[in-house]
């Protein structure tokens, strides 16, 4: 394992969800170190760059989540300072921070989401209920764990679910809340994991469900039948490589009453907690957490920059 050089496992960072990144962080740093490579915890700061120069690093496993993390940023310091790492590049991992780029994309695409609108202090809230339906799903455009987002059931509760996301981020969107059940499908190396299927007797996946209580149910085998599942990560392999995304992450879609699926977002550094999706789902393909983390860090995958540097380790 020595030809990936000293790794850096950057982790931390300065988005709202900081805390999950430690985690996910320190279990990728654990698993790297049980495979005795040479892997270094990297809390990110300001002072990133001089860190990263001074620790004389080959490789980083980016284990941030959120802005500067999934949103391109970090991934252009990286490009910059020619270290090659895990993941999508920056174009991927832009569009797909932004819901709204996402969904466009999509749209372009001929890939089914759900229509949206763009929310502001200058919004018609009864002409947006007018135009999408209700209920609504309210939730700021570059946020991820649920961050901001709130069901609305009603016109009046509209405006003040704007306030509340937009605490989170200036940018807000809605989008027609779709009734059904929730799936999820990891990617990793170009290949789509199991589909899991997932069950919470809260009003939906939130951030509470996703990584503070024990009641969320989780089924993998998801399910479906045998052709579905195909479709859907097939599915989810399109809207994938639609935004640019490389290397790993994972589609989260729903599946309404009638059988229709509706991508929702695309995360290129999901969760490697005790609570998370894609190390589940790698364990249903047999892959248990230290492969799938090597594999993550073995993932070649093409650049942004002209000069063509691998993010692959």
């Amino acid at each position: 394992m020595n030809h990936f050089g000293k790794v850096a496992v950057l982790m931390g960072g300065l988005s709202a969800e900081r805390e999950i990144s430690l985690h996910s962080g320190a279990a990728v740093l654990a698993a790297l170190q049980r495979q005795n490579i040479d892997a270094h915890g990297v809390d990110v700061r300001h002072d990133i760059v001089s860190v990263l120069l001074d620790g004389c690093f080959d490789c980083a496993f980016i284990a941030l989540h959120g802005r500067r993390g999934e949103d391109g940023v970090i991934q252009g310091v990286l490009e910059m300072l020619n270290i090659p790492y895990t993941g999508s590049g920056v174009l991927g991992s832009a569009l797909s921070m932004d819901k709204v780029r996402s969904k466009q994309v999509w749209q372009a695409a001929g890939l089914p989401t759900p229509d949206f609108a763009v929310l502001n202090d200058d919004s018609d809230w009864s002409a947006v209920v007018d135009e999408l339906g209700l209920p609504l799903a309210v939730k700021p455009v570059h946020e991820g764990s649920s961050l901001g987002a709130t069901c609305v059931q009603h016109l009046e509760d509209l405006e003040p679910a704007w306030r509340r996301a937009v605490e989170f981020d200036a940018a807000v969107m809605a989008e027609p809340w779709v009734i059904g059940e929730e799936y999820t499908v990891g990617i990793l190396g170009g290949e789509a994991l199991p589909v899991i299927c997932l069950q919470t007797p809260r009003e939906f996946y939130d951030y509470e469900a996703k990584y503070n209580t024990d009641d969320t149910q989780y089924h993998c085998p998801s399910g479906l039948s045998a052709a579905d599942e195909q479709q859907f990560q097939t599915l989810a392999l399109n809207a994938f490589t639609a935004l640019g995304a490389t290397g790993w992450g994972r589609i989260d879609f729903m599946l309404d009453k009638k059988g229709e699926a509706w991508l929702l977002e695309n995360n290129t550094v999901p969760g490697l907690t005790d609570h998370s999706l894609v190390p589940m789902a790698a364990q249903a393909a047999g892959i248990d957490f230290d492969e799938l983390i090597l594999r993550i860090l073995s993932v070649e995958a093409r650049s942004d920059s002209p000069e063509g540097v691998g993010h692959g380790c």
